[in-house]
């Protein structure tokens, strides 16, 4: 079990207005050896839009995967270019977002209802770049929802060229839930991704969904390839420092008070350049999880001035939390 354990793959998954270049920077500061994804980004926007922005990372963040939206083969091709240029280390196509606005754009969970589609996304975005391609799909959508299809469609995309697939253990209803109740009403299903482990040997298979305790996270591993955690790590980040160091060893997890030492001199460098300290912040909210004072934490981090003075207002908060 050890050496499994070694060899395995920990994620934090991309999340909507989470996983921006703060976030990231944030986590991997807790998890050294974690994979971090950003937001989805449509290929579109990557092509046509302010792509530095959307692209920009710290190089701590390594290994980092850019996630894009979309179903054009060619102008996925592209983002695929540009991705691979910016210095990621994967690109992950978005097969499981339910989104209504998602959906408008024939893409995301949606795109399970056409295999030969996102093979041919596959395809073209490996041509691209030297880049691996994985994709991040869900058990399956309204009623094509069949083991069967899973099947089918994970061995389409296979032959195709993506060598991970990351399953979150649900299917997604298209019509009829929202994004928030497509993550908590359909019943995971951890059995039938275990299964899909057993007919691809040869893929890695990473498993999301409901993964919210290190045990139970780590017992998955007996299974498949790799996990993903959500919001678990975004509500209790300190989960990850846990699962890094079980999974690789090495030194115990930093103290909460050593991560905040970290983030006050990154949200120095990033204030005087004028980013606002909410956006760094917010991020941090759940740090204490599950520890005495952890109420306090959130109201003062809330009450951090703004301006000159977010910064003096951050020390202070280090210096009370390392004194308490």
């Amino acid at each position: 079990m050890e050496d499994k354990l070694q060899q395995s793959r920990v994620a934090v998954a991309p999340m909507m207005e989470r996983t921006d270049r703060h976030c990231r920077y944030f986590l991997r500061l807790l998890a050294p050896h974690a994979w971090l994804y950003t937001e989805m980004i449509t290929a579109a926007a990557v092509v046509r839009g302010p792509r530095e922005r959307l692209l920009a990372f710290d190089p701590a963040e390594h290994p980092i995967a850019a996630q894009l939206g979309g179903s054009d083969p060619a102008e996925l091709a592209a983002a695929t270019r540009i991705v691979a240029a910016a210095g990621y280390d994967e690109v992950n196509l978005n097969v499981g977002c339910p989104s209504g606005r998602v959906q408008a754009g024939c893409f995301g969970a949606a795109l399970m209802a056409s295999p030969s589609t996102v093979a041919d996304c596959v395809r073209t975005m490996r041509q691209a770049s030297g880049l691996p391609v994985t994709v991040k799909t869900r058990l399956g959508i309204d009623d094509l929802d069949s083991y069967a299809s899973l099947r089918d469609f994970v061995g389409t995309v296979a032959a195709a060229g993506c060598s991970t697939v990351i399953v979150h253990a649900r299917k997604a209803w298209l019509k009829g839930l929202s994004p928030k109740e497509n993550r908590e009403v359909p019943p995971l299903d951890y059995p039938r991704v275990h299964r899909l482990k057993r007919d691809f040997p040869q893929l890695e298979i990473l498993i999301n969904g409901g993964l919210n305790r290190a045990d139970q996270a780590l017992a998955q591993l007996d299974h498949v390839d790799g996990i993903m955690l959500g919001r678990a790590a975004y509500q209790r980040p300190y989960l990850l420092a846990e699962l890094d160091h079980r999974l690789f060893g090495g030194p115990p997890p930093p103290s909460r008070a050593t991560i905040l030492a970290a983030m006050k001199h990154y949200a120095a460098a990033e204030l005087s350049a004028g980013t606002p300290v909410r956006s760094i912040t917010r991020h941090m909210f759940g740090l204490y999880a599950g520890e005495p004072g952890a109420r306090q934490w959130r109201r003062t981090l809330s009450d951090l001035s703004k301006g000159s003075h977010a910064l003096e207002g951050l020390e202070r908060l280090l210096a009370a939390r390392v004194a308490a």
